[in-house]
């Protein structure tokens, strides 16, 4: 296993190693990883001009499992425009689209507007936090959590700060944005309400929405998670850097017995 979690293959093509594998299947992806490359295909596609943009909002569809294997990256503007841009972001496997994501860019400026509400941030534990019995996968140790409130040991709304232990592609560093993305998916997880050793809980999408830059390798997921008897769900994040709220995230679940 490599020390990241994609190895660039050239023209849009990455070998994933071992360190993108979910916990419901060794042969596929945690969410995070994908989700992330979609970020970066993002922010690279070309179109964007010189001035600064942000990713402001990236919703991913996943349309199956994705495989430990290699994967293509495709990115397009679907909506170009001098402010706002639509780009579209297609992640197939052997020929096959297992990811679509559509992000929102916008050009940024500086206005002169009063600062936000700033919530107190939460305390970065001193420690790393163990990952409890059924917690298993590339993925989940592959990243570092600190449990601030709340606790995998036990259901319910959570807090967790995390940091990437590898590089999301070899040779490069992850933008703040990536990270965000590696990790916004794991905010069901957090904050699960039901063992995952007695029940799937796998989402159909990611939604992510950033109000500002993130800054720094430490993103926090203040998540809480939603569950039906129908076999639906909903889990939402706030989204933390160590200056304070980022973003929003959401995913959209499907609950089911293992």
């Amino acid at each position: 296993m490599t020390g990241a979690f994609y190895e660039p293959l050239g023209d849009g093509r990455f070998a994933s190693t071992g360190h993108t594998a979910g916990p419901w299947d060794p042969a596929a992806q945690h969410a995070g990883p994908p989700a992330a490359l979609a970020g970066r295909a993002a922010e690279l596609c070309p179109g964007a001009g010189p001035a600064e943009w942000a990713v402001t909002r990236i919703t991913c569809e996943i349309l199956g499992p994705v495989p430990v294997a290699e994967l293509t990256v495709d990115a397009t503007v679907a909506r170009g425009g001098r402010s706002v841009q639509l780009v579209e972001v297609v992640i197939a496997a052997g020929g096959r689209p297992v990811m679509l994501a559509r992000a929102w860019r916008q050009r940024t400026t500086r206005l002169e507007l009063p600062p936000p509400a700033a919530p107190p941030v939460p305390p970065l534990p001193a420690a790393e936090s163990q990952l409890p019995p059924g917690w298993e996968g590339g993925y989940l140790h592959a990243v570092e959590w600190r449990l601030a409130s709340g606790g995998l040991r036990r259901p319910g709304p959570a807090m967790a700060w995390t940091r990437l232990w590898h590089p999301l592609v070899a040779g490069e560093a992850a933008s703040p944005r990536q990270r965000v993305l590696a990790v916004a998916d794991s905010g069901s997880g957090v904050s699960a309400e039901v063992d995952i050793r007695k029940w799937l809980f796998v989402n159909t999408e990611l939604t992510v929405h950033l109000h500002r830059h993130p800054a720094g390798e430490w993103v926090g997921l203040d998540a809480a998670m939603t569950v039906e008897p129908a076999g639906t769900g909903l889990a939402v994040s706030r989204l933390w850097d160590a200056a304070g709220l980022c973003g929003r995230g959401a995913q959209s679940l499907l609950i089911r017995p293992r």
